[in-house]
Order: C-alpha cells, then sequence, then structure tokens
C-alpha cells in the first residue's frame, strides 16, 4: 500500500505562495486555517496521498540543520507537469505569471516538444510540458 508523501520547498512569503499555487496550478490547500487565513502547515494536495508544503525559509533552514539552502535563482530540482495539448501550456504559463510566476522559457516547440519552464516566487522551476 502507498504511503503519503510530500515534497517540501522553503518559501518566503505564505499569501504570495498560497496564491500561486492556488490561482496558478488551480490546487486546493489541505489543513487547519491558521490566523493568516491559510492553512497552517501551507499544503496543497497533489494526486491520492502526495502533497506539496510550502516553508517559510526560517523554517526550512531549522530542519536542515547546517545544510544551506540554494540561493532562489538556482535548481536542485524540475518540477512537472504533463498537460493535454500546446493551448493548455500556454493558458497554464499565463495563469502562473498572473499568479505571481516568473517565465523562465515561453512556450515554444523544443526537440522533445512543447513545453515552457515557470519559476514560483520563491525561485522554483515548473516543467509545463504536453505529455
Amino acid at each position: 500500500m502507498p504511503q503519503p508523501f510530500t515534497i517540501t520547498l522553503p518559501i518566503a512569503d505564505r499569501r504570495r505562495s498560497h496564491t500561486f499555487y492556488q490561482d496558478g496550478l488551480g490546487l486546493d490547500p489541505v489543513g487547519d486555517v491558521a490566523q493568516d487565513g491559510l492553512p497552517e502547515p501551507l499544503q496543497f494536495r497533489l494526486l491520492g496521498e502526495a502533497y506539496l508544503c510550502l516553508v517559510p525559509t526560517e523554517a526550512f533552514d531549522w530542519v536542515l540543520g547546517p545544510r544551506e539552502l540554494s540561493p532562489a535563482e538556482h535548481s536542485e530540482c524540475l518540477l512537472g507537469i504533463a498537460l493535454a495539448d500546446a493551448q493548455q501550456v500556454t493558458a497554464m504559463t499565463e495563469r502562473l505569471v498572473t499568479g505571481g510566476g516568473t517565465v523562465l522559457t515561453p512556450p515554444t516547440h523544443q526537440p522533445w516538444g512543447f513545453e515552457s519552464l515557470v519559476a514560483d516566487p520563491d525561485g522554483h522551476a515548473w516543467q509545463l510540458y504536453v505529455g
């Protein structure tokens, strides 16, 4: 039986990240609401028992101990979302920019297919591609 799985990313601003992930990616937050009106911890269900957890940088530093975080403009991983067609890639790219994201690579045909790359407000790179 699969166990719950969580991807945890450091963030600078809870509200800004909530906007990007809820309005841009269309993810639904889960959990009890804190005083700021957002779930604590700030989590979104991806699929089944897979979650995306967003933790303020200072708390992330505490969990990692002496290991330093990568600067916002560096990516240690690439998160990806497969979409049905080029129109969906372009539309989601636009929603993510409206939600506070930054285009790293605009929607375009690559040798391996149609894709775009968008960074969330904290620099985490998302690949949107035709799957």
